[in-house]
């Protein structure tokens, strides 16, 4: 039950990233032309970096479509990986984009520069309206790519409603260095969260345990089954933040048991794991208790 739920989360987050990705792009052009048309600096700079957005989304699209294929001999735990890396290269551009705005946010600190306030104003609200029709799209997301995805989308929406404050207090006051410093504050904003989300894409490469899943809590939940006397050579990692698997060694407390006991032992386990703690690839080896274990690390492992 719990794989049919996985491939439907990850179908409709292909979906939905290929919805932003057209809504973005479409975006992108409008607001080249009104950059132009406004001649303003500010939006045409919005412009290259939304470019960068689509090109992002489209390689994020790329991937977690790509992360729904099946395992094959090359990669036998499927391609779910594959939407991570989407992630990353994502996190990447945000990184470059923020770096970008700052440096053109700093000079017109220094020395503002005035534009069309007006045409301004109405290109923000189509941005807000655009940008948000998106991100309400990938707010029900759940994997990392989304997050991150979304995370793009939500810049620019907190972008074009600094835009309209701006463009609206510049059409009453002189006050251009307005957009600047507010620009500043948003890149600093989406820095801080780009952060978060490299670090969980490193922990997960670097098979690090899933987040919000203890060891202990299951060796604590497997000891507490009648037949498990002991549990060791546990290893617990995830494929892309939501697809997680387990391993280990379970000693039971009868000296010998039947090939179809055996069985039973391990569908509960199984269900156990999976009800409790969402694991969805589980590999359990099954011992008695005076049978020495295989590996020489066995009881020094978690």
């Amino acid at each position: 039950m719990g794989h049919n739920h996985h491939h439907h989360s990850h179908g409709s987050s292909t979906e939905n990233i290929a919805v932003a990705f057209f809504l973005n792009l479409a975006f992108t052009i409008i607001e080249l032309i009104g950059g132009f048309y406004t001649n303003s600096l500010a939006i045409m700079s919005d412009a290259l970096h939304d470019l960068g957005d689509s090109l992002s989304l489209g390689l994020s699209w790329y991937f977690q479509k790509k992360s729904t294929k099946k395992p094959t001999k090359k990669y036998s735990y499927g391609y779910k990986r594959f939407s991570l890396l989407g992630a990353i290269i994502n996190s990447i551009v945000l990184v470059i984009g923020s770096v970008f705005i700052i440096k053109e946010a700093i000079p017109r600190i220094i020395t503002p520069e005035s534009a069309d306030a007006k045409g301004m104003m109405w290109l923000a609200v189509l941005g807000i309206v655009v940008n948000g029709a998106a991100v309400f799209k990938l707010k029900k997301g759940t994997s990392i790519n989304e997050r991150v995805v979304s995370l793009h989308l939500l810049e620019d929406v907190l972008g074009w409603v600094v835009v309209l404050l701006a463009s609206i207090v510049m059409q009453f006051w002189d006050v251009p260095v307005l957009d600047p410093v507010l620009s500043i504050a948003i890149a600093g904003f989406v820095l801080f969260n780009v952060y978060r989300n490299i670090k969980e894409s490193l922990r997960i490469i670097l098979q690090g345990t899933p987040e919000g899943i203890s060891v202990d809590d299951i060796k604590k939940n497997l000891l507490s089954l009648n037949e498990v006397e002991g549990v060791h050579d546990c290893h617990l990692w995830t494929m892309d933040g939501e697809y997680n698997v387990f391993t280990a060694h379970l000693i039971l407390k009868e000296s010998s048991f039947s090939w179809d006991e055996a069985t039973q032992i391990k569908q509960k386990v199984k269900k156990l794991l999976h009800d409790e703690f969402h694991l969805e690839h589980i590999t359990l080896e099954l011992e008695i208790s005076a049978h020495e274990c295989e590996y020489e690390n066995c009881g020094s492992l978690i």
